[in-house]
């Protein structure tokens, strides 16, 4: 009979998203994980498998807790609305003093080695349903007349992520708010009328 978990498994997820948000993939290493979740390495093991699956379960719970706010911009009534709250939504929490800076999905993508591929793979694939997401809401805005059919509703998409991409590189770099702020100003200035 198997004993019963002597910690909060949540607790202990959220513990391991700090730490890859905060080190990366790569960078962070089993003994990092443990002292944070404050478990040895058969429990980790045990609730969670290797280091491997321990990331996916962490970057799942980052994307339904502190990326949440995609789905959120994502329900705005307008498209520039939408575009906007994405774009505030990844300077709040990229530069919030609680977080490590940044983004898990771009931090932890800054993998580079073989035994990262899996890993490195599934950002990428994060990353391009988060994309998806964006152009689906823009061509949605284009049926209901929000959005010119001019636009290429792809093509804005991908100009949007990539900004949110770069702005979390920005702030993991130590970029302010109020720094990012006037970016955002930049790229809404350039919304197609």
């Amino acid at each position: 009979m198997a004993r019963p978990r002597k910690f909060d498994e949540n607790s202990a997820l959220d513990a391991a998203i700090g730490v890859f948000w905060a080190k990366g993939y790569e960078g962070t290493t089993l003994e990092d994980l443990t002292r944070a979740m404050g478990i040895n390495r058969p429990s980790l093991y045990g609730a969670f498998g290797n280091k491997e699956a321990l990331f996916q379960k962490a970057l799942a719970r980052y994307n339904a807790g502190p990326a949440g706010y995609i789905v959120r911009a994502l329900e705005s009534p307008t498209a520039r609305e939408a575009a906007e709250r994405l774009l505030r939504g990844a300077v709040d929490l990229g530069t919030h003093p609680d977080n490590p800076g940044g983004c898990l999905a771009v931090h932890g993508a800054l993998a580079t080695g073989e035994d990262a591929a899996c890993v490195r793979d599934a950002l990428t694939q994060c990353r391009a349903a988060a994309e998806a997401n964006v152009r689906k809401r823009f061509e949605q805005a284009q049926s209901d007349g929000d959005l010119s059919p001019k636009v290429n509703a792809a093509d804005l998409a991908r100009y949007i992520t990539v900004v949110v991409r770069g702005m979390a590189v920005e702030s993991a770099s130590g970029a302010t708010r109020a720094q990012l702020y006037q970016i955002i100003d930049l790229t809404m200035a350039a919304w197609p009328k």
